[in-house]
């Protein structure tokens, strides 16, 4: 049914925002007949708005070492130029809007302040378009090296920023443990892009989303993630200032373009709440394993892993396109989703490049618990290895199909672990 909530969720979702946004643009939209062209346009096209105060002064491109003093030699702590930089890109917002581009040359920055890149706290300032400049991937790299790695933040965007872009960009995590980006949002932090851009060291999160509502519309084109990851490089569902943890689900819409995601261990995408994600192109491998047992996690990193079952409506959709998996060894999972609803999409993806080795055969690579309302499973020309592995979490009847699908190590009839009766195969061929 439209608008269902999961009864473990609860609250209001985006369809309450959305009414509201509704209502206030019909007031603002006086004299204007109900079906006049004005009354059917968007509301950003509604009126033109009004713009209080002065422009700011100063230079709307600050480079962080003319204009700052960071060295960029990888043995002085710039921690407080980038803190500079950053307060004058706060102090230049005119009217909610950011005024400022932040230039870093080509360059090894050390930076041991956390926060020191992007400082916005406790949600004081509410501005869109901020946006960091860097010369290449591996010309201009940041080291962040604070003294403790827990809890460490180079980034930090409580409800203040939206429209944040980081461009041509390294980062690197210097101390082990420490995490890129805290996001916490109640409505305002929202829309970020990564363009070029590259992670490498041992992180605890690569971007950690919290809070009730968007933390939304997230872009990375073309970047590379490399290093390590304790939870993962992109984790939604933090939970530590929220007062509700089951709004999280308003966090969708995430997407990943031409991608090198080529990282020691860890998990890649780490959704216990949220969703809408879609990843197309690139190359996706594991290079190595755990250093130890986990409790959560075992020994095992997952590229896409959704370990929660109960979500509101429309936040359960994950699509994967023309990508090429390598599974090294049994402990790299493509998938591990408990979703008990939406729809999870695979089409013309190859993880068969381990196919030969002896491990294959009884590794179990995608991994689902599928109940009476799904997910709804698929996959479309592509080339598997090893088995599926379908828990059953009630219902009957086919939850999953396979069309024109190359099934290298077993026979379509051996293929699935588990729950076989959920599964359709049509015209695909096997070992």
């Amino acid at each position: 049914m439209a608008g269902r909530t999961s009864p473990s969720t609860g609250g209001a979702d985006r369809r309450t925002v959305l009414a509201g946004t509704a209502a206030a643009l019909a007031a603002a939209l006086t004299g204007c007949e109900q079906d006049s062209p004005a009354s059917r346009q968007s509301s950003d096209d509604a009126r033109v708005p009004e713009v209080t105060g002065h422009k700011p002064k100063g230079k709307d491109v600050i480079d962080v070492v003319a204009d700052c003093g960071a060295k960029g030699d990888g043995r002085t702590d710039d921690s407080r130029a980038f803190a500079r930089a950053y307060s004058r890109a706060a102090g230049r917002v005119w009217d909610h809007v950011g005024r400022t581009v932040i230039d870093i040359p080509a360059g090894t920055y050390l930076i041991r302040r956390p926060h020191a890149l992007l400082d916005a706290a406790g949600g004081k300032l509410k501005a869109n378009g901020l946006r960091f400049r860097g010369a290449g991937k591996r010309m201009t790299q940041l080291l962040f090296a604070p003294p403790e790695g827990k809890d460490s933040y180079l980034c930090r965007n409580e409800d203040s920023w939206a429209n944040v872009m980081f461009e041509q960009l390294g980062f690197a995590a210097a101390t082990p443990g420490a995490s890129f980006f805290y996001s916490y949002s109640t409505g305002q932090a929202q829309d970020y892009r990564f363009t070029e851009c590259e992670w490498t060291g041992e992180w605890t999160y690569g971007v950690a989303l919290d809070g009730s509502n968007t933390n939304s519309e997230m872009r990375w084109d073309a970047c590379r993630v490399g290093g390590a990851y304790r939870k993962a490089f992109l984790y939604s569902g933090l939970s530590q200032k929220s007062l509700s943890h089951g709004q999280q689900d308003q966090f969708l819409n995430y997407w990943f373009n031409d991608m090198k995601v080529e990282y020691a261990w860890g998990n890649f995408l780490e959704f216990p709440y949220g969703g809408s994600i879609t990843c197309r192109g690139g190359s996706y491998i594991v290079t190595g394993r755990r250093p130890e047992d986990t409790e959560e996690y075992g020994r095992t990193s997952t590229f896409f892993r959704f370990p929660r079952g109960p979500h509101h409506d429309s936040v359960q959709r994950f699509h994967a396109e023309d990508i090429r998996f390598e599974v090294r060894d049994p402990d790299t999972v493509v998938i591990d989703c408990a979703w008990d609803s939406g729809t999870v999409h695979f089409n013309d993806c190859d993880d068969t490049a381990h196919a030969f080795k002896s491990f294959a055969g009884e590794s179990s690579p995608h991994r689902y618990r599928v109940g009476p309302q799904g997910p709804l499973v698929r996959y479309d020309s592509c080339q598997l290895s090893g088995q599926h592995s379908y828990e059953n979490g009630g219902g009957t009847g086919p939850r999953a199909r396979y069309d024109m699908c190359r099934l290298r190590n077993h026979a379509p009839e051996d293929f699935i672990k588990g729950a076989g009766d959920r599964v359709k195969f049509v015209d695909c061929l096997g070992s």
